[in-house]
């Protein structure tokens, strides 16, 4: 019974059901007649093409989107290999300058090394000649108070030259105590 009572409330009446299937027909026979399947099949006809239409315009916007893409990596690929070709050109430039300046820094020194040279031999040179101008001058008042009277200029010049000349010799010879004989000897007829 309980079965019986649960079909009755999934199944109408049966004149119910049979209403229901004429007025059903009648729907769809009206629809079909005023055209309204026609206008349906058109409206679907007409949404999926749409649809169709805006699937295919996706799909273009997205290769196209994809291609964009594609163009934007490979010119950020670019402009990366151009900023490490910059920056290379730019260590290459600096180590450029680098090389010039430690070239430059040790040009100058040296300059100043040679210049400090020449000015080192000038003074030995104006100090060698101020020693012989001395020992000139040494030698002529030793002679004279050997001798007991004075020599003139040229004589004396001659002498001094000499004694010098003398002394350089010895000097080239190797004997290094720069008195050598020749101060031995003078030495020696100071004493007599």
């Amino acid at each position: 019974m309980v079965a019986d009572s649960s079909t009755k409330l999934v199944l109408p009446a049966t004149n119910e059901l049979i209403w229901g299937t004429i007025a059903f027909v009648l729907f769809i026979g009206v629809l079909w007649r005023f055209g309204v399947w026609r206008r349906l099949g058109q409206a679907m006809d007409d949404r999926t093409t749409r649809i169709r239409t805006d699937l295919e315009k996706a799909e273009a916007e997205r290769k196209e989107a994809d291609q964009l893409l594609e163009r934007y990596r490979q010119q950020l690929e670019q402009a990366r290999a151009e900023a490490q070709s910059m920056l290379e050109e730019a260590r290459q430039r600096a180590e450029e300058v680098r090389r010039d300046l430690v070239a430059k820094a040790e040009a100058e020194s040296q300059r100043i090394v040679e210049n400090a040279r020449r000015e080192i031999q000038a003074e030995r040179t104006r100090a060698a000649r101020e020693l012989r101008r001395e020992v000139g001058q040494l030698a002529v008042d030793v002679a004279e108070r050997i001798v007991g009277g004075s020599l003139d200029g040229d004589r004396q010049l001659a002498l001094v030259d000499s004694y010098i000349d003398e002394l350089s010799g010895q000097a080239t010879n190797g004997s290094g105590n720069g008195s050598g004989n020749g101060g031995g000897s003078a030495g020696g007829g100071a004493g007599g």
